[in-house]
């Protein structure tokens, strides 16, 4: 299975630089040095280049390597409008993916609530994110930018006498312009995997 992703990743990335479009580093945006293009993604540096995809000089032949590659491939020129927030439910053609985004988005950071409010500074720092608008509720929340143009709200419920601790997480408007709907799943589930390691 990883010869397989590595490879989609390189097929992915000769795709990319056989029609490279002259202003990716203003689509992106990114960094660029020649051939390659640098910016944030998951809390990370991340580099694409002719010969691979890297974060934090770490090559990335797998599931993110793929998903990385597939946001070079779309992005479009317009801005992330982050506002209003929409959940991933009301993107078209989500429903085959709504369970799996449930379980792996949300869910998984339930039994960690406590942690990731004792976290939050360090996991908005870390993922260029800033705070939550005024009224989207929960006992705390904030906005985190995974990639440049998707931003997630992430919207955290404390467990109390009466209810059990919950998570909702809520896409930018647009997030829809710049990845196909199974990999935009695939952004919240590695966003969550990355504020667990910051809690750690």
């Amino acid at each position: 299975m990883t010869d397989n992703y590595a490879r989609i990743v390189r097929s992915n990335l000769k795709r990319l630089y056989l029609n490279l479009p002259p202003d990716l580093d203003r689509k992106l945006p990114a960094r660029q040095s020649g051939e390659r293009f640098e910016f944030d993604a998951f809390g990370a540096k991340c580099e694409i280049r002719p010969d691979g995809i890297f974060l934090d000089a770490g090559q990335q032949d797998g599931p993110v390597g793929i998903l990385l590659s597939l946001y070079a491939l779309g992005v479009q020129t317009e801005l992330c409008v982050p506002e209003p927030f929409k959940a991933f439910k009301d993107f078209p053609n989500s429903m085959p993916y709504a369970g799996a985004f449930v379980t792996h988005t949300q869910q998984i950071l339930v039994p960690y609530v406590e942690s990731i409010e004792k976290n939050q500074e360090r996991i908005v720092k870390n993922l260029k994110g800033r705070a939550a608008p005024a009224g989207v509720g929960g006992d705390f929340a904030f906005v985190v930018y995974p990639l440049p143009k998707i931003a997630l709200c992430y919207i955290f419920y404390l467990a109390d006498d009466d209810f059990q601790a919950a998570v909702t997480c809520l896409y930018s408007s647009n997030a829809g312009r710049f990845l196909a709907i199974d990999a935009l799943a695939d952004v919240g589930e590695y966003t969550s995997k990355k504020i667990l390691d910051l809690c750690k």
